[in-house]
Formats: C-alpha cells, structure tokens, sequence
C-alpha cells in the first residue's frame, strides 16, 4: 500500500519503521501475554531491555499497529513513564515514544501493558470449522515483513535484533509454540495452561513467531520433531522425513547450525506463504504435502534461511534480495549436494522460467522488478515477488562463475557468513566482503568490472544468465515443442503424445514442462481438452503442477475450468498460487465475475496479507 503522506523516510536506516535504533536499541524481551479466542485479542505486556547508542537520548521510539497501550512503566521503579502515540498510517501504523524517567541511564528496562486488536494484521485467527479436526479453535501469526508492530510494540526493523523469552497463557486443551525453544513443561492454572520459551540467539523483529492450536508431534530426526494436527501428522512425518539430510548437507556449505531444534510445522490451508523460516520452529503450508516428497524443496529453503536471512540478516526490506537471493542459492547448493549438480541446475532452470513469468506479469520497467527497490512510502507487502529470489540467485550464481566456480566461491561463502552472522547488514557491506576477499586472486580485476549499477537498480530480468546444465530440462523442452507444434497446425490428427507422457518425468520436470507452455502463446481449447484427455491433470494432487495447468488453461480461455481455478484458489491462502488465478481470472472478462465474488466469500478466511494483496489485484483494495 503506497501512502502521500509518506513520501519520506519513517527514519533514517529504514523506510518502513519509525524506530531508531541507532539512537535507543532493544536488546531483549520478555513476553507476557494471554491468548482469548473469544475476543480474538493478546493481553499482557513487554519487558523491554533498552540500551542507549546515544548517549544524549531521553526517549525511546518504537513501532505499533493498531496496539492499545495501557501503562508504560519502568520495570525497576515502577515508576509511570509518559508516553505518547503519533497518528495512524494505514500502511505503517503509529509511532510509539516513550519518555525515560532518567536521561543518565545507558541501560534499563521498561514495561508496557498492551493489549492487540482483534484486526492486528500478525494474527490469523481459526473457528474450529476452519481447522482438520473442527473441534478446537486454532491461531497464528506471520510477522514478516512489517507486521510484528501488530503483535507487540517493538523496533520492528530488521536493523535490530532482539533475544527474547515469553511466558504464553492459553486454553488448556491447546498445545503453544513459538519461535524458540520450549521450557519444562506447561503449567495450569485454572482452566489454562502458560508455556515458557526461551530464544538465546539473537533475531531481527519478524522472525518472533506464536502458535496455539490442537498439535501433536512425531521425531523425525535426532534435532527435529514434526507438528501438525493429529489427522495431518502420519502424512507430515513422511513427508519430511529426509529433514536431517537436508540440514546436514546445509551445514556442509554453510558451517555449524546455532539454533538448536530444527522443528516443523504444518499450518492450516490459510498461511500465506510456502514456508516461514521461524527459527527452531519453521512454519510450513500443507500445499507441500504431495505425498512422494516431490515438494520438500521448501524445507531446503527454510533450512537455508537458518543462515542467510536469519544469522546474516537484510538491515532493511530495500535489501531483501540479502535473504531471499542468498537463500535459493543456498537451497540449490543443498540440492545439488543430496542429488546431484544436475538437479541444482534444473532447479535454476524452473527459477528462470518463473522470474520470466513475474517480470512479464509485473512489467519489465516496473521498479519493483530491480533487485534493490526503493521502499519509501511502499509496504514491503507491496514489493512482494519471486524477483529478489530469482534474480539474486542468478547474480549469486553469476558471480560464482566469475570468480572460477564453486570451488572458489563456497569457501567464500562460508566466509561471508561467520564475518556477518548475528549482524543486519546492506547490499554495500556484501560487496565491499566480496572484493576484500577476492582482493589477492585472479578474480579480483574481474569483480571490478561488474557492472553493479544495472545487476541492483535496473528493472526487468538480470543482464546475464550463467549457461545451467539443461540435460534434465530437454525432455520438458521437447513435449513442450510438441504440443506447441500441434497446437500451431489447428490440432490436426495424426499427433505425437500419448497418455505415456508423462510416466518417465518426474514431479519437478512436469511442472516444467507445464511452465515452459505457460510462457508461450495460449493454447487452443481442443488441445486443452486434448492434454486432459491423456494425462488427467485435472485431478493431479501435486499442488505446484495443478496450479500450473490451471493457469495454462485460463490462459486457453477454457470455460469448463473457471470452477476448477476458483475452487483451488479458495481452497488456500498460500499467495504464490491466490494471486496469479485470482488474476488471470480476473483479466478474464467472463471469468472475472465468478473471481470476484469468489473473493467477497473467502477474503475473511485468509490472513490479511493474502486478503489485502489478492483484493488489490482485483482492484478491491486501495
């Protein structure tokens, strides 16, 4: 959501927070909060441990959104601190600023007393009609990029970075996770029960992560269990049962995991994302539970995130491509280590083909396409892409082939992150890193002559793509020439496919195959009708392939399918799938009825995020 009023920066290190924690920082919090289902509300408060940078400071500023602040105090005297809420932006919310009692203290500790709103944009909140077993009510959050402000009055910027422990009061009869490694067991009191958690390493604001629900969990390796609820569990434990490899092989290209527990969790339908890389408790949509594992990729990518994005962390959401670019690099090394070099290509290659479809989607001059977009006045929601995930892997990727392959470029890697880890830092600091490292080898004069200009702050597709091993994408560039060819001919007997197809791809090179049709010209009716014919697709139970054909066939302007296409995007709240049928139908004139009245009916089941981004390309939401 882009505001007028916010046509400068809330504050010098990030367009998108009014704290400043180069002036005042928080160090620690303490959490304690009861959830109420009823009134769909967080009460409690926040110790806040602060620390002056300045010395001259007498206030601390922090984030809020739509928070009812009650008493600030000062956690040692009990004193009644004066404190004072600015106006509301509808994007950002409000600036909260606290006066201390004493300008000669560096460090102290202050308390708010707050309660959530039912609205708080973190918070997604479940009848037990919404949930697999449809007898307990169920909540959680998502904080990234800016929502943490929703949940507790912080310094929500990732410029910070925060320890934390919380005590969480809940219905007895409901399991609570969080972000953090559990302590002991729940205590009960009355018809409640409060769970203690502990995060000792250090986390920017919008990885704090909370979950109430009717959970149980299953070991799945020596540091990892599996939550879910109880009808999903069997189907979850299976699915990611190769986790300890994953996390194995990414502790071979990153260095030694920190965190702990590596624990999982399978949400309702309604989270919007593929995965949430919380830390010690990733948050996982059940979208990826195909049922052969063909989709576990997304835990590859949240296991990444356990170093690039959590430990080495973006300052501001202008530098995302830090997280995400790094990330699906880092992901595609875990790959190529458990199955090959060729899968790692072959997964760069689907990445290519998906950064084409965004851009093409978005606009090739659109700033929001560059890799460092500039935020100000913009919700990070807003900027939300593939486009910092695609387009930083390949310039990652690139720059790897610069300097003389993986050979040269992993031990970098590694290098990289133990010189930044538990530090927030910008695309300048990465560069600045790359060529002192560099400095004494032969890729040195090669890294002067990148044209960094154009890979950060030019719109549309990279410069340049490294040549990827195709050997696993020629089979789906071929059935993919077959049916362009057929289609081309006015689908004239005789034809060349057969219902046999597809037997001898995999998941992975079907979905490409799919793709690499999406971005070409649409298909006709008769050979829509024709595909279904011999390879049943309407009826696939692999999400990522069902939401490819059904693009394909809207693209074809095939009416019989509109049901179909509503019917899967309502089904989940998961955007990478909502927002792209709930725009091709919309761009659809005969479809967009049906799109719209779709999403008066299922809006306030999705969690805000989903809710407000699929409404504004519906053109419903401002």
């Amino acid at each position: 959501m882009q505001e007028n009023m916010a046509a400068e920066r809330l504050s010098p290190g990030d367009p998108n927070s009014f704290s400043r924690p180069d002036e005042v920082k928080v160090t620690h919090m303490d959490l304690e909060l009861e959830i109420n289902f009823d009134t769909k509300i967080l009460s409690g408060h926040v110790v806040l441990s602060v620390e002056k940078v300045n010395a001259e400071a007498n206030s601390l500023i922090l984030d809020s959104r739509d928070l009812t602040v009650s008493m600030v105090q000062d956690f040692e005297t009990k004193q009644l601190l004066k404190f004072e809420l600015g106006s509301s932006s509808t994007t950002f919310g409000e600036k909260l600023e606290i006066h201390f009692s004493s300008s000669q203290t560096i460090k102290q500790k202050i308390v708010v007393h707050y309660t959530t709103s039912p609205k708080s944009t973190a918070l997604q909140w479940l009848s037990p009609e919404q949930t697999l077993g449809k007898k307990h009510p169920f909540l959680f959050s998502q904080c990234q990029a800016i929502h943490c402000r929703s949940l507790v009055p912080c310094q929500d910027t990732p410029s910070n970075k925060v320890t934390y422990e919380a005590k969480i009061s809940a219905p007895h009869d409901l399991t609570v996770l969080m972000s953090a490694i559990r302590q002991g067991e729940p205590v009960q009191v009355g018809d409640k029960k409060t769970h203690s958690f502990h995060q000792p390493v250090l986390i920017p604001s919008y990885l704090l992560a909370v979950v109430a629900g009717d959970l149980q969990s299953r070991q799945i390796g020596p540091r990892s269990h599996v939550w879910a609820e109880p009808a999903m569990l069997d189907k979850a434990a299976y699915e990611f049962a190769e986790t300890e490899a994953q996390l194995s092989a990414a502790e071979d290209v990153c260095g030694p995991y920190v965190w702990g527990v590596y624990d999982l969790l399978v949400l309702p339908p309604s989270f919007p994302f593929g995965g949430m890389e919380n830390p010690c408790l990733t948050f996982v949509t059940p979208t990826v539970i195909a049922g052969d594992r063909s989709l576990v990729d997304v835990v590859a990518h949240e296991i990444a995130h356990s170093w690039t994005g959590n430990l080495v962390t973006n300052s501001n959401f202008e530098h995302f491509w830090l997280n995400e670019g790094f990330t699906v690099f880092v992901e595609r090394k875990i790959i190529g280590r458990l199955h090959g070099e060729a899968f790692r290509h072959f997964a760069a290659i689907g990445g290519k083909t998906y950064l084409a479809d965004t851009i093409e989607s978005m606009g090739a001059s659109n700033p929001l396409t560059s890799l460092m977009p500039d935020l100000t006045g913009i919700d990070p929601d807003d900027s939300f892409s593939t486009v910092p995930y695609e387009k930083g892997q390949a310039f990652l990727w690139y720059l790897e082939d610069l300097v003389g392959g993986s050979g040269e470029f992993d031990p970098f890697l590694k290098s990289y992150i133990a010189n930044f880890q538990y530090r927030s830092i910008k695309t300048d600091d990465f560069v600045e890193y790359i060529k002192h490292y560099f400095q004494k080898t032969p890729a040195a004069e090669k890294l002067e002559q990148v044209d960094w200009k154009t890979w950060f702050h030019s719109p549309g597709m990279p410069p340049t793509f490294v040549n990827y091993d195709d050997s696993l994408a020629k089979a789906c560039k071929v059935l993919c020439q077959r049916w362009s060819d057929w289609n081309e001919q006015g689908c004239l007997e005789p034809m060349s496919m057969s219902s046999d197809d597809l037997k001898t791809l995999s998941p992975a090179q079907i979905q490409e195959f799919l793709a690499q049709l999406l971005m070409g010209p649409p298909l006709s009716c008769q050979a829509i009708e024709k595909m279904q014919q011999l390879y049943s697709l309407n009826g696939i139970q692999n999400a990522e392939i069902k939401f490819r054909w059904l693009r394909l066939c809207l693209k074809a302007q095939f009416k019989e399918v509109i049901p179909l296409a509503v019917e899967f995007a309502t089904s989940q709240g998961r955007m990478k799938y909502c927002r792209p049928i709930f725009r091709d139908l919309y761009n659809w004139e005969v479809a967009r009825p049906a799109a719209l009245d779709a999403y008066e009916k299922v809006k306030d089941q999705w969690m805000y995020v989903c809710a407000y981004t699929v409404g504004k390309d519906l053109h419903v939401v401002q």
